[in-house]
């Protein structure tokens, strides 16, 4: 069976998008950098996966090691197809199992909690919005700048309003268009975004691996490598 040709059509578009996405990042260094944290961040997790455990608790952090990667693999694909909104909104998946995973690496005694409560009981005590008040508790942080971020995707992919139009333009005062377009500052903004996510990831996920297992110490050398060069980077700057 073929698939309908409008479907065709549309593959089409979105690899000559592939292709000038491609050309919008060369030369850029600071996207090459971004784009070597999320490649860093999915090599983590694919490593991780790999640790052969009777861990129950391990086993849940392999678990979302492995939603982090497939979310940005999934993000990626779609930002370098011109789905800029839809790409954005997987991100914000990302941003919600960071949150979890920051929450697991500080408290493991939260991971049996959440992995044995009931529906109903995770859904209350481990929330986004609960999981976010637990880490400004435990950093006695009230700028909210946790909620800020996770708001800010809500509204610009998460949810249909006004401001998700924002990402549905290819310049700032044209019409809203329909299906995938390229632009470098959208494109360049998401992949931004991934990138500073990409590295809360990595250094949640790192303090789970076994100290002594040597099969990831390459992944795990390189990963702080990548960490400082981001640091040293994009520290104290306001394009982040």
């Amino acid at each position: 069976m073929d698939l309908p040709r409008n479907f065709c059509s549309l593959h089409a578009q979105e690899e000559l998008l592939r292709e000038r996405a491609v050309e919008l990042c060369i030369g850029e260094n600071d996207i090459d950098l971004h784009l070597r944290m999320i490649e860093t961040a999915m090599n983590a997790c694919d490593m991780l996966r790999q640790y052969e455990t009777d861990s129950e608790d391990l086993k849940v952090v392999q678990m979302l090691a492995l939603r982090v990667f497939n979310a940005l693999g999934a993000s990626l694909k779609l930002v370098f197809s011109g789905y800029f909104q839809n790409s954005a909104l997987i991100v914000r998946d990302v941003i919600e199992t960071t949150f979890l995973l920051d929450l697991f690496q500080s408290d493991h005694s939260q991971i049996a909690i959440w992995r044995t409560v009931t529906d109903g009981e995770r859904r209350k005590s481990f929330s986004p919005a609960s999981v976010r008040k637990l880490l400004d508790k435990r950093d006695n942080n009230s700028t909210r700048s946790r909620e800020e971020l996770y708001r800010l995707f809500s509204d610009l992919a998460g949810h249909p309003n006004m401001k998700s139009i924002y990402m549905l333009r290819p310049a700032q005062n044209s019409n809203a268009v329909l299906g995938p377009f390229m632009e470098k500052v959208t494109l360049h903004a998401v992949l931004s975004e991934m990138g500073k996510v990409s590295i809360q990831s990595l250094v949640h996920l790192i303090p789970f691996f076994p100290q002594n297992w040597s099969p990831s110490f390459g992944v795990i050398s390189n990963a702080r490598y990548i960490i400082e060069s981001w640091m040293n980077t994009f520290t104290n700057r306001l394009d982040l």
